[in-house]
């Protein structure tokens, strides 16, 4: 196999990871979106000025209490990969009325790609508060 067409899969690889992880935010049940992550994995944001940080299954918790975002909408907005090591950035409207940016730190581990850790912003119903946070694009939306 190529190098190209190797890191092409590698790139679908993640991109599946990242879909396991959107499947389980619409289902509103953690237990679908386990497999996308790192046993021991982290998540950290803000929600409003208080911080939410701490163990993934934070994370599992909370989206077992939300339920299910049928109307959620979802883009990979960036995939960048070295080796093994790989950064997306998600971009996630509508769950369940809110709006979020996910960053994922992703790691190759025994030949599978595992979200390792999550940081979000959630964004104000207003837009983007600081533009030091948001793309040049969404930045002149608000």
């Amino acid at each position: 196999m190529n190098t190209a067409s190797t890191k092409l899969s590698e790139y679908d690889a993640i991109a599946r990871i990242v879909q396991r992880y959107i499947d389980g935010a619409m289902s509103g049940k953690g237990d679908d979106m386990k497999p996308a992550f790192h046993k021991d994995a982290t998540i950290f944001g803000y929600v409003g000025d208080d911080l939410f940080a701490g163990p993934i299954q934070q994370l599992f918790a909370w989206n077992d209490d939300t339920g299910p975002a049928t109307e959620l909408q979802a883009r990979i907005a960036s995939i960048d990969l070295v080796g093994t090591v790989a950064t997306v950035r998600l971009e996630l409207d509508n769950w369940t009325g809110h709006r979020f940016t996910d960053m994922f730190t992703l790691l190759k581990v025994d030949g599978e790609w595992k979200i390792m850790n999550k940081v979000f912003h959630l964004h104000t119903e207003s837009g983007c508060e600081d533009t030091e946070c948001c793309s040049s694009a969404e930045a002149g939306r608000t």
